[in-house]
């Protein structure tokens, strides 16, 4: 980044260098991107880019956080449902996730595994993508937390429980965009509904 920082770029600049990245990223993929590609993809001048972000490496990782910032706030869910609800409305939001005026989740989402492939030889995105998944587990296993606590859920794991469900969930989104899938997502969410908050349920 620029001495300005991230958090000192005006969100709609930002916003429009970001759904920028997106458009360049989806059609020249990542391993071939240049700053040039996004810059075409913008309005403004591409210098904005680079009064912003030091090079490519820094555009990408807050590239990243913001994919991620889109996602997560996908899964905000009202606190006051019961938590057989909640955990139901969190899994159909991670597997089926928002709206968008321009690509649609599972575009959004092709972007986001794309960049996940490269995480293993990438250590800031590493870090990004692990923290994004604690969160992301750590929202399940709150809420299965919550259930055993109300007497709704049976006495179990809730980190593995957690754990378990968020692998089943990425599983799914990557068969679906990898080997083309598209009904992976809907029997996930049915697998997950039969053979684990099901068997979650206290029975009466």
């Amino acid at each position: 980044m620029s001495e300005l920082g991230e958090d000192r770029v005006p969100e709609e600049t930002r916003t429009e260098i970001m759904e920028a990245t997106f458009r360049a990223v989806s059609e020249h993929g990542y391993a071939d991107l240049r700053m040039r590609d996004i810059g075409e993809e913008m309005e403004k001048t591409r210098q904005i880019i680079h009064y912003h972000y030091d090079g490519k490496y820094d555009l990408l990782a807050n590239f990243l956080e913001y994919i991620i910032e889109q996602y997560e706030g996908s899964v905000e869910v009202d606190r006051d449902v019961p938590p057989r609800e909640e955990l139901d409305l969190r899994v159909r939001q991670c597997l089926f996730g928002p709206g968008f005026e321009e690509f649609d989740h599972w575009e959004r989402m092709k972007v986001y595994h794309e960049l996940f492939t490269h995480a293993q030889n990438d250590e800031r995105h590493r870090k990004i993508f692990d923290e994004h998944h604690r969160r992301l587990r750590g929202g399940i296993t709150q809420v299965v937390t919550e259930g055993i606590e109300q007497g709704e859920f049976r006495n179990t794991d809730p980190e593995r429980t957690g754990q378990l469900i968020t692998d089943v969930i990425h599983a799914a989104r990557e068969r679906k965009l990898s080997l083309g899938h598209d009904d992976a997502p809907e029997q996930a969410l049915q697998a997950i509904d039969e053979f684990v908050i099901d068997s979650l349920i206290v029975e009466e």
